[in-house]
């Protein structure tokens, strides 16, 4: 039997390589502390689930859920951008409910690129920007982040080449997995560097509203008012802990969300109505949950950071995110894959080695707060155990 070409770059999966791992230690009888997956452990606000429960026994929800169908959500989508973000959007033309966020970057790149035509993607960045591309038939031309560039691209080090075949760049701040955070400036020289190549900007966004410490995380459409070239993708998945009801919307040029929306219609309808009144509750109602949310994670976050300094593993405070990005320790000279699957092997935690994200993201790990603060720190003390330099020996 034969395939498309294009799945050939989705064989290769380190995310599958440490399920596998995962398997193994648990059946050596290890008791498994997962910290490789950033899915929320915390529970969806009550007023989000009494609206899906109300729902359920309303046989009206029950049908296919067409575009038209949608138009109260689009414009709750609408409502809530302009209040956090002081930005006007028309829900009718500028708003598209999507299965996740991850649908629409995936989606995207089929109404973008044509063949070969390249896009600019994050290195690390997240996996699903490149599958999107890949199934699109096109090509990936990785910028490159690093931490004394503050994990944000240089765009000057694109080549002129690529540039004329170019057609789309996607950005995601606050990033996983390295938790930084993009100043409204650098959206500006990414919108003007866009609108003078002719290139669609794309944003990934699920991070909006994990933010520590005073910091702020701006959207691309306040660099981009009149949505000349930009389209933002956001979730409910982290702000509302509502992963498992796959979630999202993209808002943006309306010639983009026209484009998503062709697309789109040839692959589904929409979500359950249910859930899209769930969602509704959770961008009108109140907001407590967030807060706590984002306070819980902080808590996380420094328990963690302070836990790992203690065994001697010195890691940065991430300004953002539900993500610890760590450098792998000096001694390590083999790959991130090595590290992770011998760290849950030999402790039962496990990570996500950062090669997943990326060439560049070889050399860290990224590890996931998605466990309350004695777990975490339990995680730490397991992780001493393989703080020594003998191990690196092995591989």
């Amino acid at each position: 039997m034969e395939f498309a070409k294009r799945i050939d770059f989705l064989q290769a999966n380190v995310f599958a390589d440490m399920d596998k791992a995962k398997a193994k230690a648990r059946g050596a009888g290890k008791d498994i502390i997962d910290l490789s997956l950033g899915s929320s452990d915390l529970p969806t606000a009550p007023h989000v689930i009494e609206a899906i429960t109300h729902s359920l026994h309303d046989p009206s929800t029950h049908g296919y859920l067409l575009f038209n169908g949608t138009q109260k959500f689009r414009q709750a989508a609408a409502n809530w951008y302009e209040q956090k973000f002081g930005i006007a959007v028309d829900p009718e033309t500028e708003v598209l409910p999507l299965i996740g966020s991850q649908e629409g970057t995936a989606h995207l790149p089929l109404a973008i690129l044509n063949p070969g035509d390249y896009a600019l993607l994050l290195d690390p960045g997240y996996p699903s920007h490149a599958g999107g591309v890949y199934l699109a038939s096109g090509q990936i031309y990785p910028m490159p982040i690093r931490a004394e560039n503050g994990s944000l691209p240089v765009f000057t080090e694109i080549p002129a080449t690529v540039l004329a075949q170019s057609k789309m760049m996607v950005l995601s701040y606050p990033h996983n997995p390295t938790s930084a955070i993009a100043p409204l400036s650098f959206f500006q020289s990414a919108v003007a560097f866009c609108q003078q190549h002719n290139l669609v900007l794309v944003h990934d966004f699920p991070y909006a509203d994990m933010v520590f410490d005073e910091q702020v995380a701006p959207s691309v459409l306040q660099a981009d008012p009149d949505k000349s070239v930009s389209i933002e993708f956001f979730t409910l998945s982290k702000s509302y802990n509502m992963g498992g009801f796959r979630v999202g919307y993209a808002i943006g040029n309306s010639q983009l969300i026209k484009a998503l929306r062709q697309v789109k219609a040839a692959v589904d309808f929409n979500q359950y109505q249910g859930i899209l009144n769930g969602a509704i509750a959770a961008l009108t109602g109140s907001q407590a949950g967030v807060k706590a949310a984002n306070q819980t994670f902080r808590q996380r976050r420094d328990a963690f950071v302070v836990a790992l300094n203690q065994i001697g593993w010195q890691v940065p405070t991430p300004a953002a995110t539900m993500y610890i990005w760590a450098k792998l320790p000096a001694f390590w000279s083999s790959k991130s894959i090595d590290f992770c699957t011998h760290l849950v092997e030999t402790t039962g935690v496990a990570a996500s080695p950062g090669f997943g994200f990326g060439k560049f993201g070889e050399g860290y790990v990224r590890f996931a707060l998605v466990h309350e603060p004695a777990i975490l720190k339990l995680a730490a003390n397991k992780i001493a155990e393989v703080l020594t330099p003998t191990i690196s020996s092995r591989y």
